[in-house]
């Protein structure tokens, strides 16, 4: 790959996904584009390339920004933040929203659904009283093709063994073929829609749980503190935020204070927050 071709693509997926390339990743684009310049009908990356600067933004460039995001995932995933919802988060705010009886969650990197679908299940199987609230459950991505995978929440043999006890896979799958697929009633709990964090963000309730693990790491500091304002925006001053291990407000947006557990750690706003504000289309429910 041309350093050229490299400038201009990394210039591209940060424009409009927010993603960093550091010099040296040419390998890594070319590998990821490799199978978009195939399905495309065209003789080699470079020629894909060619394509995309000579046209308006499109389809086909999108088909290569969703080729460069990064997909990695797994049920119950770092564990310890899970048993922190399961034992501290959720039950102190099951107990603040008892008058309303409502509770809004989004998670912002749905992938193919391993994160939202390990906390539905987790509500269902230890929060049986929420059946009777209104809950209100969006879990968002970048690519299309990664929230088709999640909506229909079918999971091959080698994901189902990343994470998965063996208690939810008995309880909440049934077989699918040579996989496994979430039950109705988990898969009807989330709402998967596609939302680009750097892109105009949808109308959204006042939110009381938040989850935005391993994605910040991939921006630079300008477009982490944006995306971290219009959290807090929209955050309830009681609500929380889940960040990746190695994520952190510090010293990047002082609006959030961090609360310390036993093995992980959340956040929350610093100052009362107004009412959730509107920030771009509506949620297409």
């Amino acid at each position: 790959m041309a350093p050229d071709e490299f400038q201009y693509f990394a210039t591209l997926l940060e424009k409009h996904a927010g993603i960093v390339l550091e010099a040296g990743k040419e390998y890594l684009v070319e590998a990821r584009l490799r199978p978009v310049a195939r399905d495309g009908g065209f003789a080699s990356v470079g020629a894909l390339l060619q394509d995309l600067r000579q046209n308006p933004m499109g389809r086909a460039h999108w088909l290569a920004i969703e080729a460069l995001t990064t997909n990695e995932t797994s049920f119950f995933r770092d564990e310890h933040p899970f048993n922190a919802l399961r034992d501290v988060i959720l039950p102190e705010l099951i107990a603040r929203r008892a008058t309303t009886r409502t509770l809004n969650i989004w998670c912002g990197a749905a992938s193919t659904g391993q994160e939202p679908y390990s906390l539905a299940m987790l509500l269902r199987d230890s929060f049986p009283q929420l059946l009777g609230w209104t809950l209100s459950f969006i879990a968002t991505d970048i690519s299309e093709a990664t929230l088709a995978r999640a909506r229909e929440g079918r999971f091959n043999t080698t994901e189902i063994g990343r994470g998965l006890p063996a208690f939810f896979r008995q309880r909440y799958f049934i077989p699918d073929g040579e996989g496994l697929r979430v039950r109705d009633e988990i898969r009807r709990t989330v709402a998967f829609r596609a939302m680009n964090l750097v892109g105009p963000w949808p109308n959204m309730p006042e939110l009381d749980l938040v989850l935005l693990r391993n994605v910040l790491i991939y921006f630079n500091i300008e477009t982490k503190r944006n995306i971290l304002q219009k959290i807090h925006r929209h955050l309830r001053p009681d609500g929380c935020l889940l960040l990746g291990a190695t994520e952190s407000t510090l010293h990047i947006e002082q609006s959030y204070e961090v609360v310390h557990l036993e093995r992980t750690a959340y956040y929350r706003a610093r100052h009362p927050a107004a009412n959730a504000v509107s920030l771009g289309i509506n949620w297409a429910v």
